[in-house]
């Protein structure tokens, strides 16, 4: 009888074992829907409904998709994982909050790729809108990589009035490609580690095929920064198209094959404080095109403007003005 009565407690506890795991066991792949629901798995057939329930059934590199159309509410991330969406472009309502923050002091020291890709969402700020995607971390943040595609970023006028903000002071990659900000109060992004003042702290960025319109600042970099843009249009923003400085280190900015236009100034370098080369680049009827000092390759054009700085020329000699 004592042995049967084990046998039968051992059996009950295995069938407890085997309940519990699939809820607490974390998918590679999870799902979201506009009618699904925060107590499903998040499974293709029992979506949840928002990033925020899906990201903590979401295994570790894992990745959320989107099965249609939705608004699938603000989210924190705590580790490497990919949102995407492109296929149906979900969507996040931030109106008075945050609309992303990825915290890289809450990533776990096991987490060691440390990359977060976002792609195919669309933020929506109602104006009232604080930041759309805020990178924050100290030290844990070093070797950490943000990937942002194909991206719409709009109507950040509350508080810090941002669409892109990264702060990490540990330094890190940014890489942004194919992706419009829009209607911000400030800068439509924003690279600036506060404390980055050494080499190993530095933030690199990436910036292909992006629109940087009708904000306070298009792109503003400062201390120790490193920025690479390619074919992007900066337009319509009340101050600087490019806007360069730095505090505690210099921040170095090459814009090359890219329209800056109708902004209150074009490129700007505050106190001399950071490096601003251009390249094959149309700097156009902007209220000034260049202030503060900034390098010019020979395939620029400035045209229709007030010049302001002339910029030094890099390789043959070239006018400061007109066609280069």
């Amino acid at each position: 009888m004592i042995r049967f009565l084990f046998r039968l407690c051992a059996a009950l506890l295995l069938v407890v074992v085997f309940q519990m795991t699939p809820a607490q066991a974390q998918a590679l792949r999870t799902w979201v829907s506009g009618v699904g629901d925060d107590v499903n798995p998040c499974s293709r057939t029992a979506p949840c409904k928002t990033f925020a329930g899906a990201i903590s059934k979401t295994a570790l590199n894992g990745e959320i998709d989107c099965i249609d159309p939705g608004g699938f509410g603000t989210v924190t991330i705590t580790k490497s994982i990919t949102i995407d969406c492109h296929q149906t472009m979900g969507s996040i309502s931030n109106a008075g909050t945050n609309g992303m923050t990825i915290a890289y002091d809450s990533f776990a020291t096991t987490d060691l790729r440390k990359a977060v890709r976002i792609r195919g969402l669309a933020f929506q700020g109602a104006d009232t809108g604080v930041i759309g995607i805020r990178i924050i971390g100290g030290t844990n943040s070093a070797g950490s990589a943000v990937f942002i595609e194909d991206t719409v970023i709009d109507g950040n006028f509350g508080g810090a009035a941002r669409g892109i903000s990264d702060e990490r002071t540990g330094g890190g990659e940014l890489y942004i490609a194919n992706s419009t900000v829009r209607n911000t109060g400030n800068q439509g992004v924003l690279v600036s580690p506060a404390a980055g003042s050494a080499t190993g702290l530095k933030i690199s960025v990436l910036i292909n095929n992006i629109k940087i319109e009708n904000c306070g600042v298009g792109y503003s970099a400062g201390n120790a920064t490193s920025t690479l843009i390619r074919n992007s249009v900066f337009s319509g923003n009340t101050g600087a198209g490019v806007h360069g400085e730095g505090a505690l280190a210099v921040s170095d900015i090459l814009v090359a094959s890219s329209l800056i236009n109708g902004n209150g100034t074009g490129v700007e370098d505050i106190n001399n404080a950071s490096t601003i080369r251009l390249s094959d680049t149309d700097i156009i009827s902007n209220g000034t095109a260049i202030s503060g000092v900034s390098y010019s390759y020979v395939t620029n054009r400035i045209v229709g403007t007030t010049l302001g700085s002339a910029p030094t020329p890099l390789g043959s000699l070239s006018p400061t003005s007109g066609e280069q």
